[in-house]
């Protein structure tokens, strides 16, 4: 247990089978505050639930001789096991059903496991970390299961367990978690890439950069047998951050070396050391498809300090446009920010933005592509201008923007202008059955009034266009403005008394 805020030196293996569980103390009452605040806990929770349930479902070799337990003993179990039945119903809250229940083939041994896991679980939820710590103790006899598929999950769980314990705890140190990763490390080879990645994760929110950057080197040169082959995707993700902590560093020198023009010879050399470094890390995980969001900008932004513009746009083009990655909308703005600090042409913008208005209708930059087909002034841009505007307003995120709408209001004066009514007949013809009600009730206005006087008047001009002057929207609109206007002649009347 955690006890002066050590807590990783009962983190061991015992001897025997059936460890008895500690005491077990009375349970308060769940309530929703406690349960919704769980936080990391409660993710971690949703994480495991397949994991556990094949523990208890996976096939055991040899767990022990099931013909020795009678039916007389499964109605003793079913009597001892009923008062924490009772003490596990779950209130009417999103959270997920017990991992697993009792089987018709259960030994002890993994009936104590079971219930032993469960504790563990609601302790979680209820943000009891010292009483978790206690039973993550006993819950260690599990890595005793000769079953090897079962032995590894059960290694899988006291990991995420014992991490999560040990980050919420209150008397928890930093000597404790690389104890206690260090002991996971040493439980079996399979876990041991992911379990330094992790770690490293750990000393990095800690502010224990160079630590982190120590335990990803030494992962790099980490070799065991057929492993280093089976986990070669591992390995590759072990020399991507360790890339990225290359690109963290490379910053830091960046700006002490810029503070002074002359610059020390010494720390520049440093620099582009951290640079090669990073860029080969890079290069080699950006050849595999995925989601690879933080290494691209880092990429991008060295090779826009070296002045390799030609490199950097090969990279974000491959990235948006390569079918090996997945749609991602963060590409095409990356892509779109990048060509917009270069100076590339409106045409080339467009394309990129139109792109991203495909994947992501209700994207910010959608006010941006707006303003560039609005500059164009062709009855085709005006045409998909205006769709654009129907598509982001068509979403609840954008239904009090004041932009937006002045964005509405001042398209529908040019269309009036440029004679090109019928382009706005032809986008509210697919939504006049439900943008009234969408956007032009009575409470919308008195909502959009309380928000921002010009919200309200930028509406209405839109409204009286698209459904009529005559709209509630419209006559709720007079009424606030009638009512304001009686408070204020009200107000001045009172001062003039005084």
């Amino acid at each position: 247990m955690i006890t002066n805020g050590c807590m990783l030196k009962s983190f061991k293996v015992t001897e025997e089978k059936g460890n008895p569980l500690p005491p077990q103390r009375e349970k308060k009452p769940k309530t929703s505050p406690c349960v919704l605040r769980c936080g990391t806990a409660y993710g971690n929770l949703l994480a495991m639930d397949d994991i556990s349930a094949e523990w208890m479902t996976s096939p055991v070799r040899d767990c022990g001789s099931d013909n020795d337990v009678s039916n007389d003993d499964d109605d003793e179990d079913d009597e001892e096991e009923e008062p924490i039945r009772k003490r596990s119903k779950w209130p009417d809250l999103p959270i997920p059903a017990p991992w697993y229940g009792e089987t018709s083939k259960e030994t002890g041994f993994h009936r104590s496991s079971r219930l032993c896991l469960n504790q563990i679980r609601e302790c979680l939820l209820e943000h009891r970390w010292q009483e978790a710590a206690e039973y993550l103790i006993s819950y260690f006899q599990t890595l005793e299961e000769i079953s090897t598929p079962r032995q590894l999950l059960a290694t899988e769980i006291i990991f995420r367990l014992g991490s999560e314990i040990l980050h919420q705890h209150p008397n928890s140190k930093l000597e404790d978690v690389n104890h206690f990763f260090d002991l996971m490390k040493n439980t079996g080879v399979r876990g041991y890439l992911k379990i330094s990645l992790e770690h490293s994760f750990h000393l990095l929110l800690t502010g224990n950069f160079d630590d982190a950057v120590r335990q990803l080197t030494t992962a790099e040169s980490w070799r065991y047998g057929k492993q280093s082959a089976v986990q070669a995707d591992k390995m590759k993700l072990i020399h991507a951050y360790r890339g990225f902590l290359s690109y963290l560093s490379w910053i830091s020198k960046k700006g002490s070396s810029s503070e002074d023009d002359d610059g020390d010879v010494s720390a520049i050399q440093e620099m582009h050391t951290y640079f090669r470094q990073a860029c080969i890390s890079l290069q080699e995980i950006l050849k595999l498809p995925g989601v690879w969001d933080p290494f691209v900008v880092g990429y991008v932004n060295m090779l826009e300090f070296y002045n390799d513009h030609e490199g950097a746009l090969n990279v974000l083009k491959e990235y948006a446009y390569d079918s090996r990655f997945p749609p991602n909308p963060n590409a095409h703005v990356y892509l779109y920010r990048f060509l917009k600090r270069q100076g590339s042409t409106e045409k080339k913008q467009i394309r990129v933005l139109k792109i991203l208005g495909a994947l992501v209708p209700s994207h910010e930059l959608m006010l941006e592509l707006f303003s560039l087909l609005l500059e164009s002034g062709t009855e085709q841009s005006l045409k998909e201008a205006l769709d654009v505007l129907f598509n982001l307003l068509d979403d609840c995120s954008w239904k009090h923007s004041v932009a937006a709408w002045t964005c509405f209001r001042n398209m529908i004066k040019l269309l009036r202008r440029k004679k090109l009514k019928h382009l706005l007949e032809e986008g509210w013809e697919t939504r006049k059955d439900w943008w009234p009600a969408f956007h032009f009730r009575t409470y919308h206005a008195r909502a959009d009034f309380q928000l921002s006087r010009q919200l309200l008047l930028m509406k209405v001009v839109v409204a009286s266009t698209l459904v009529g002057n005559k709209c509630m929207y419209c006559r709720r609109k007079n009424e606030l403005e009638n009512e304001r206007e009686a408070r204020r002649m009200i107000k001045t009347h009172k001062k003039r008394k005084r």
